[in-house]
């Protein structure tokens, strides 16, 4: 990723845009075309150069041409420097992609995997921070893994629109080259074309890249900050994979903290704060300006190789998991069984209470059992609200996961 966004890529992906171009021009004979494609250049060079230009693009030009020889006139014949910057720069988005898209999918296909394993492995369900029913480790699993693959179908679409290019010349009226041109060259370089660029490819095609990657930047933060919430010692559940010899604090030996999640949380935030200035960069002046090139130049490299780093990083998260079954297990009994509050209501009613005194009832009995200690299962069981009630039924986990295997059957959908 680092080497995609050196600055010798940038200027070799300008590079591969000049000689595609001089190779669809009807001037350079066949010598010529063979001394441009042997063009080349060095990054001290160009920034020598734009020592006396103060433009990069002019710079990279006048270098690249130097090292043609006489051929070299042809390069850059009718281009505007946003033909070259904007082509080359889909050329480096597209091979971001490749190596972007290979890690959302795996990590679509290991949450899959866990979230199989975990199907039966029952755990308290969550709202507000609070037990409200049973579920399944496997079930939960399954939710983070169709938002990853959500997150890799918008990340698909979104590097797919953005790696466009455009040989339209100053302010795109072609008045230097043609559409015709603008198809060759394109194709040539495997790219879809722009239809209107106005000199510059439009940049809220890049702000949807920089959305979609902050949206996978927050899929990747739902699940590790539920990590974190479930490592947390009076609830430990979950922990992060810990290896020998790894110190989890400086001064207690004892700790193990979710740093890699932590991680994951603030650099999500970083991926906000980029899709923000993207979004800042489409609203140019009239054809075109540079406001936005310099930002590019930050959150563009940042954005995508944070996203790689990320994901790899979930991945490991999701593969060296520990998980806890037997303490789920027992934090269910937190409660005392008053997360069987719903099935008692619905019993209630089911004998012939109204709903508000069926949840008065529940309501007191729940309250009882978490305030004393008791099982509400026995609280019930001597008050006369129950006495004609089956609870072996009610008390069962079995209702609670009976439709697991099919949510997280859906899974095969998508891996």
């Amino acid at each position: 990723m680092g080497e995609i966004w050196s600055e010798h890529a940038h200027f070799e992906a300008m590079r591969e845009v000049e000689v595609a171009a001089c190779e669809e021009m009807d001037g350079p004979r066949a010598e010529e075309l063979d001394q441009i494609r042997a063009a080349s250049f060095t990054v001290e060079a160009i920034a020598e150069r734009e020592k006396v230009t103060d433009h990069d693009t002019a710079a990279f030009v006048d270098v690249l041409a130097a090292s043609a020889g006489p051929a070299g006139r042809w390069i850059h014949h009718g281009l505007t420097s946003s033909d070259v910057l904007d082509t080359g720069l889909a050329l480096q988005l597209r091979r971001v992609a490749e190596l972007v898209l290979p890690d959302s999918r795996e990590l679509v296909r290991a949450l899959a995997g866990r979230a199989r394993e975990h199907v039966d492995t029952l755990c308290a369900g969550r709202t507000h921070g609070i037990h409200a029913e049973p579920t399944t480790f496997g079930v939960k699993l399954a939710s983070f893994a169709f938002e990853a693959d959500r997150n890799l179908r918008r990340l698909e679409r979104a590097f797919a629109q953005a790696s466009v290019g455009a040989i339209s010349g100053a302010v795109g009226t072609y008045s230097s080259t043609s559409p015709s041109f603008e198809s060759r060259v394109l194709e040539r370089l495997g790219l879809e074309r722009e239809p209107v660029s106005t000199q510059v490819v439009a940049r809220d095609r890049h702000a949807e890249l920089l959305e979609a990657i902050a949206l996978a930047g927050a899929g990747l933060e739902r699940f590790a900050t539920e990590l974190r919430h479930l490592a947390r010692t009076e609830v430990g559940e979950v922990t992060e994979p810990f290896a020998a010899g790894q110190k989890g604090s400086s001064a207690m030996p004892h700790k193990r903290n979710p740093i890699k999640s932590e991680q994951i949380v603030g650099l999500a935030r970083v991926l906000r704060g980029n899709a923000q200035a993207a979004l800042e960069d489409v609203a140019l002046w009239h054809e075109r300006d540079i406001s936005h090139s310099s930002v590019e130049r930050i959150i563009l490299p940042d954005s995508t190789i944070l996203l790689d780093h990320m994901q790899r990083r979930t991945l490991g998260l999701v593969e060296g998991m520990v998980v806890d079954a037997a303490r789920m297990r027992s934090n269910l009994e937190l409660t005392h069984v008053a997360l069987f509050s719903q099935r008692v209501l619905l019993a209630l009613v089911e004998a012939g209470a109204t709903r508000d005194d069926a949840y008065r009832i529940v309501q007191r009995l729940a309250r009882e059992a978490l305030d004393r200690g008791r099982p509400m299962r026995e609280l019930l069981a001597e008050d006369p609200a129950g006495s004609a009630l089956d609870l072996d039924a009610i008390f069962d986990y079995q209702p609670f996961v009976r439709h697991a295997a099919e949510i997280v059957g859906r899974l095969d959908q998508i891996a």
